[in-house]
Order: structure tokens, then C-alpha cells, then sequence
């Protein structure tokens, strides 16, 4: 009989019209990205907090250049992690691999208050297992369609809310819990459903057929490996002929170098969201609420967390429905992490009602972003669909300029800091706007760059053309870490809204000039669009 999808018979029983298996990777990446963005959340105010308050103390510009690397080598080990699935491992066993390395790392990190070397090392694991887990899981969704329509297309958009339903609890749970109680207590609950992420992925696996499996005839480890560089030397030079007798070809190579230089500009700036703004939220913004206004903020949380915990929880149900007598095991383990995530849900709603006055946690602004973007994105999707689909570089232009006047708003909003201030009570209403601002600019910007590379590249230079995309977010994240460090002497000098000012008027800058290119981007796609 004939699938209609890939994997097995168990597969072909559909959750939303889609297979059952790509709800197995939906959580499984869902709980990878809650232990990553849960630890981000963390890792800068950790690292500024004083000892006092259970912290190491740094000074924040060592604190922005470790988050800086930090961030900027995640982006570097995905490129080495899809080679070794492709040559090694399988997609099913770097996944898992991965996971336990991050598993590990969180573990690791969850004992800062014992010896210093377990941060570091758990930071190093989680690196390494980024690299593994990332760029496979994602490989794998693709393969349980067998046609390259709307239904794909559609596939990919439900993964991607699974993304941000992992960092939306991871940010709001993690942050609340390490500045609350405790950092390692922060710290180790991310690395909890990491390790349920992975079991639930391990037991439920045959659901996928022979999808993710080894390579085929693997060979020894030395021989691979040399295969691989092979392989890859002989694609890039294949390619490299091909394109010099190919003018279209080198054209659209061209503007995929343009593309990937001006995401530099986009993301260094916006990967200030885990550095200077998460120092911005937690020393110069007024967060302490009393009265009307922290009942009104309480109502406004437990929506903002309920709903979406109802909704996951609902499609949770569907799977169950579908998988449980085949896969019972992978069903308990994922039903018991959602037992403890909704313990701690109700703990921390019930702890905050509680309260006369309520804090709102530095970390918390993290969730804007990922609630921004499930709220609008339908609607992006919506306009992208219709006549006023402007072109992919008017796109990253707009993308640029908003993100430029997020930015903007938080110099206004920081112009009353005097020079050389530790602290301040600025509106919370800033941040909100920026964040809002920010993540419009995003879904600008990311779907867009990605889906042309895929596009413009040739069939052979496709992986390679998204190593150089990595490899251009390794660049900006880096960046991102080395130029928020100086915040503090521009802070000194200039002042808080001049350092937020360089963020505002480079992006908008870049942004202007891929307007102006914009004709010239297009001739050189040669009918892409």
C-alpha cells in the first residue's frame, strides 16, 4: 500500500492534517528550545548579579562578550553537525547525541555554585550538542512530506510554533524560577526537559520508518570523514564551474553574498535582546508594580501563559490519541513533563496572586518576542499571500528600519539616564514597543533570508550557501557580545540613548540601502522572486 506520507503506518494517522510524526519532533524541539532560550534568559544576569545575590559578580562588558561567543559558536556547529548525520551518524542519532550532550550541559551548568569549571563545560556541551540537534531535527520534517507543496510548506510553520512555544515557557519558567529561587535551580530545570525532550524522541523513533536512519554501507570513521571533505571539495568545485559559465548562476550568487552581508547588520543588533536590553530590563527599567497596576499585570500573565499551555496541552491530547497504543512509553514521558510544567505554572500564578506587589522578572521581556511573533505571523503570512507582497529585498529593508526603530524608542526612553548611571526607573512601556518593533522586523527578515537561499542557490551549493549563512549569524552574534561590552564606557561619556542610538541609526542605514539596491537585487535573481 502507498503512504500518503514517509515513515511508517503509524505515521499516516494525522494530528491537524499533518502526520503524527512530526508532532513527535514538534515536542521534541519544543523542549530543546525551552532549555536554550531558559538559559539564555539567565546567563547575562547571572553572570552580573553580585555575589550577594548568589551571582559571580562580572563586570558586564565580560558578561556581553561570553554571551557574544556564546551565541556566535551555536551558529558555527550546525555546519559540522549536518555533515557528520549525512556521512556518520544518521539524522536520528546526531538528534539524540545532541541531546544528551545538552542534557549534560545543563546538568553541568545547574552546579555553578560548586566549581566554576561546570559553567564552562556545560557551555562547551551545549555547543557541541546544538550543532547535532539543530540542523537534523529540522532535516527530518522535511522528510515525512513527499511532495514539496503547501502541505510541506504548512509543515514547516507548525514546527516553527514549536520553536516558539519552547522559548515562550523556557524564557518566562526558567527566568522566573533562576531570579526567583534560585540561578541553579533556573539552570537545571531547563536541562529537566531537555532530557525528557530526548527520551520521549528515543522511545517514540520507529514512528519515523527509515527516515533519519545511518547512512547506508557506512564505512570506518577515518574513511568518512575523508569522504566527506571529498565530497565536499568536489561539490564546491563542480559548482565553482558551473557558475563561471553560468552568469544567471553567479548572479544569484552574488545577491545571496549581498543577502547574508546586510542579515550581519540585522542580527547583530538584534541578538541585543539576550545582552544590553536584558541589562537594560533589570537595572534601568521600573518593573516593581503595586496596586491597580500589578493586578492588572498578574491577569495579563496567567492569560499569556494559560492560553497557550491549553493550546499545546490540546494537541498534546490529539497525539495521544493517535501514537499512545503503539508508542504508550514516549506518551507517559511526554504527558509527566507536562504534569511538572503545568505544577510549576500553577505554583508561580498562585505565588504572584499571593503577593501585595509584584516584581516583573528582568527575564520575563524575553517572552515578547515569541509572542509577538505567534500573534502576527499569520497575518505576515497572510500579506506575503497577497498583492502587496513587496520583494525579498524590500522585505529585509523594512525588517532593517523597524528593527532600527525599536531601538530608537529605547534611546528616547533611556534620554533622562544621567551619564554614568547604574540604575534607573524607565517605563516598562519602552521595552514593550521595542520588543514589538523588533519582532516585526524579524518576521521581515528570517523566513525571508532563509527561503531565498534555498531558492537562489544551485541544487549542489545549497548546503554550502547555508553555511555561509551560519556562518554570517556566527559573525553578528559575536559582534553582538564584543559591542554591547562597551556599554558601559559609551554610558560613561555619552550616555545610555547615545549607545542605544548607534542600534537605531546603523540598521536603519543598512536598511536604506538595500531599498536603493533593490533593482539591482532583482535583476541579478534573474526571475526569482
Amino acid at each position: 500500500m502507498e503512504f500518503k506520507f514517509g515513515g511508517s503506518e503509524t505515521n499516516q494517522r494525522t494530528v491537524l492534517g499533518h502526520p503524527s510524526g512530526l508532532f513527535v519532533l514538534f515536542f521534541t524541539e519544543m523542549w530543546e528550545r525551552f532549555s536554550y532560550y531558559g538559559m539564555r534568559a539567565l546567563l547575562v544576569l547571572f553572570l552580573v548579579a553580585s555575589m550577594l545575590d548568589e551571582g559571580w559578580g562580572w563586570e558586564r562588558s565580560e558578561a556581553l562578550v561570553l554571551y557574544g561567543i556564546y551565541t556566535g559558536l551555536v551558529y558555527i556547529t550546525p555546519i559540522f553537525g549536518g555533515l557528520i548525520a549525512d556521512k556518520l551518524t544518521g539524522y536520528r542519532n546526531a538528534i539524540l547525541i545532541g541531546a544528551l550532550l545538552m542534557t549534560l550541559g545543563h546538568a553541568s551548568m545547574a552546579l555553578e555554585g560548586i566549581a566554576n569549571p561546570f559553567f564552562y563545560l556545560g557551555l562547551g556541551l551545549l555547543i557541541l550538542g546544538n550543532g547535532l540537534f539543530k540542523p537534523n531535527i529540522s532535516s527530518m520534517v522535511g522528510q515525512l512530506y513527499k511532495n514539496q507543496g503547501k502541505e510541506k510548506d504548512a509543515g514547516y510553520t507548525i514546527f516553527y510554533m514549536g520553536i516558539n512555544a519552547g522559548a515562550f515557557l523556557g524564557i518566562l519558567l526558567c527566568g522566573y524560577i533562576g531570579e526567583s529561587v534560585g540561578w541553579h535551580y533556573g539552570f537545571g530545570l531547563a536541562g529537566i526537559f531537555m532530557f525528557f525532550g530526548m527520551l520521549q524522541f528515543y522511545f517514540a523513533q520507529t514512528i519515523f520508518g527509515r527516515i533519519g536512519l545511518s547512512p547506508k554501507n557506512s564505512q570506518d570513521f577515518d574513511d568518512a570523514i575523508e569522504n566527506t571533505f571529498e565530497d565536499t571539495k568536489d561539490a564546491i568545485e563542480d559548482t565553482m564551474e558551473e557558475a563561471a559559465s553560468s552568469k544567471v548562476t553567479k548572479d544569484r550568487l552574488i545577491v545571496i553574498g549581498i543577502l547574508a552581508f546586510f542579515t550581519i547588520f540585522f542580527w547583530w543588533a538584534f541578538e541585543q535582546a539576550g545582552g544590553s536590553m536584558t541589562i537594560f530590563a533589570a537595572d534601568y527599567t521600573d518593573r516593581l508594580l503595586v496596586g491597580d497596576g500589578a493586578m492588572i499585570f498578574k491577569v495579563f500573565n496567567t492569560i499569556l501563559t494559560v492560553v497557550p499551555m491549553l493550546i499545546i496541552t490540546w494537541v498534546l491530547a490529539m497525539l495521544f490519541k493517535q501514537t499512545y497504543s503503539k508508542y504508550s512509553i514516549s506518551n507517559i514521558l511526554l504527558g509527566s513533563s507536562f504534569v511538572i510544567i503545568w505544577g510549576i505554572v500553577i505554583w508561580m500564578l498562585v505565588r504572584e496572586f499571593n503577593a501585595d506587589s509584584s516584581e516583573v522578572p528582568a527575564s520575563w521581556f524575553g517572552i515578547l518576542n515569541s509572542f509577538f511573533i505567534i500573534a502576527f505571523a499569520p497575518l505576515f503570512s497572510k500579506l506575503w499571500q497577497s498583492k502587496l507582497n513587496p520583494t525579498g529585498p524590500v522585505k529585509f529593508a523594512i525588517g532593517l528600519i523597524l528593527l532600527g526603530l525599536g531601538f530608537g524608542v529605547l534611546a528616547y526612553g533611556s534620554m533622562g539616564i544621567p551619564l554614568g548611571a547604574k540604575t534607573a526607573s524607565v517605563s516598562m512601556i519602552f521595552l514593550i514597543v521595542a520588543y514589538l518593533l523588533h519582532t516585526l522586523g524579524e518576521l521581515c527578515v528570517s523566513p525571508v533570508g532563509l527561503s531565498y537561499v534555498s531558492k537562489l542557490a544551485p541544487v549542489k551549493l545549497i548546503g554550502l550557501m547555508f553555511g555561509v549563512w551560519f556562518v554570517a549569524n556566527f559573525i553578528a552574534n559575536t559582534a553582538a557580545g564584543i559591542t554591547g561590552s562597551y556599554m558601559d564606557p559609551i554610558l560613561e561619556e555619552k550616555g545610555l540613548s547615545y549607545f542605544f542610538l548607534i542600534f537605531t541609526l546603523i540598521p536603519i542605514g543598512a536598511g536604506v540601502i538595500m531599498l536603493i539596491l533593490n533593482k539591482f537585487l532583482l535583476k541579478k535573481m534573474h526571475g526569482i522572486r
